[in-house]
């Protein structure tokens, strides 16, 4: 039954004067899932068999995220790019910022499962494309093709975040919490850290492109075959959707997350809580090049030691969060996230040498990543019902906006001021971000609402 006749026969059932949330509202006389599929959803669900995938799925986010936003800075700077190309960067987070706009087709549109191989081919084949205009420096042409894969990646993101919410019941989904955010900062490790290290010691970009394309390959051809197959969030009569028509789905997904309780205090608390490291993130690798550090030194001091630092910071921050609870956790973890940013001004005042850097950034990664962990779990309490992949896409997209417009005038900025009271400046945008952790929900937006 195609998508249309399935919400044909869901409108016919529903009274003429329904409200959306009546059409869309599960039927009292849903029908269980079959008994076979509700065992491969169980053996999905255990710690031993979910570990893996959440831990790869993740991964294949990391990977072009990583490739986009740090390995792209890393060759602008190598290739001598100014302080304002690399800040402009950022900008490529637009296709984070607005894959709200699509997210709702993924939940409309085929299973959310094919979406997370189809893209993964895609974006190995895309990276494979920009091996050799990267390796001989052709900036303009890596600057374009970086585009298509930015927009892969954010569709690849909205598929796997719906994929997770899908296939794990919601106390798993905050127990795995660290680890997918551990198993992102693994695919920044390996593409910051392995990829950036390589393209330094061999002696040329192509291998970098051509390792990380490989591994997007190997991910899609791998998830194609070991993938579970969870059942949809919503079953009724047989029906495999409660889609009334593609239009009114579309336009739910955004209303429904609009009318969550508290609305305002959420969006303004997503919008600034990473303002502070988007700062600093987007300046990073010009930082750490301007206090004397080379390639291959930026390479395992950030790439490698701070991503090791990173993992470590997620995982526990994931652990917390799970055990003692998200509302006794938030306030503290964005405290600490904050007052890390400030260590940075001290490093651009007193310039020390790599052992003291490497501290610095071992300590910020750690918290920064922390508060990563917690934040993901705060976002998937904003998701509800049939819609939670445009939840998560919403709130993720919103959060990434401001990494975007930050990093966009970073450049300009750090330029202005000069790296000390550039970092002093993020420390203050990091700011509104802790106070409002005081006041935003922390339960889930359908236990607030009853």
């Amino acid at each position: 039954m195609s998508v249309v006749e399935r919400a044909s026969a869901r409108a016919e059932v529903a009274s003429p004067g329904a409200s959306l949330e009546e059409v869309y509202a599960p039927p009292k006389n849903a029908e269980p899932v079959e008994p076979r599929r509700e065992a491969e959803e169980k053996a999905a669900e255990s710690p031993l068999r979910a570990a893996p995938w959440v831990a790869t799925t993740y991964f294949g986010e990391g990977l072009p995220y990583s490739i986009v936003h740090q390995v792209s800075a890393e060759l602008f700077t190598a290739f001598g790019a100014s302080l304002q190309a690399i800040g402009y960067t950022a900008f490529y987070g637009f296709a984070w910022n607005a894959k709200f706009l699509w997210s709702p087709l993924v939940d409309v549109y085929g299973k959310r499962r094919g979406w997370v191989v189809a893209t993964q081919i895609a974006l190995g084949l895309a990276v494979l494309a920009l091996a050799m205009p990267a390796d001989r420096g052709d900036l303009t042409v890596v600057a374009w093709g970086l585009i298509a894969v930015s927009m892969l990646a954010a569709t690849q993101d909205i598929a796997v975040d719906g994929f997770y919410l899908d296939a794990l019941p919601e106390k798993r989904q905050a127990a795995f919490s660290g680890l997918r955010v551990a198993a992102f900062r693994v695919a920044m490790l390996v593409a910051k850290g392995g990829l950036v290290v390589l393209a330094g010691i061999a002696g040329g970009w192509r291998y970098a492109f051509f390792a990380a394309a490989a591994m997007m390959l190997l991910l899609g051809v791998g998830h194609a075959l070991f993938l579970p197959r969870p059942s949809a969030p919503v079953r009724a009569e047989g029906e495999a959707s409660v889609v009334r028509n593609v239009d009114a789905s579309y336009m739910q997904a955004f209303v429904t997350f609009l009318r969550q309780p508290k609305v305002g205090l959420v969006l303004a608390f997503i919008l600034t809580f990473r303002a502070g490291d988007a700062l600093m993130f987007a300046m990073h690798t010009p930082f750490l090049k301007d206090l004397g550090l080379n390639l291959a030194q930026r390479g395992f001091v950030s790439g490698t030691w701070g991503t090791v630092s990173s993992i470590a910071g997620s995982i526990l921050g994931g652990m917390l969060v799970s055990r003692l609870g998200l509302e006794r956790t938030l306030l503290p973890i964005s405290i600490l996230q904050s007052a890390a940013i400030p260590l940075y001004a001290w490093l651009a005042w007193t310039r020390p040498g790599i052992a003291a850097i490497t501290a610095v950034v071992l300590v910020e990664q750690f918290v920064a990543y922390a508060g990563s962990a917690a934040f993901m779990v705060f976002i998937m309490r904003r998701c509800q019902g049939a819609y939670r992949a445009s939840h998560f896409a919403i709130g993720s997209a919103l959060m990434s906006l401001a990494t975007t417009l930050a990093g966009s005038v970073s450049g300009h900025l750090a330029q202005s001021v000069g790296f000390t009271t550039f970092f002093l400046l993020a420390f203050a945008a990091s700011i509104p971000g802790v106070i409002l952790s005081m006041f935003v929900p922390t339960n889930r937006a359908d236990e607030a609402s009853a």
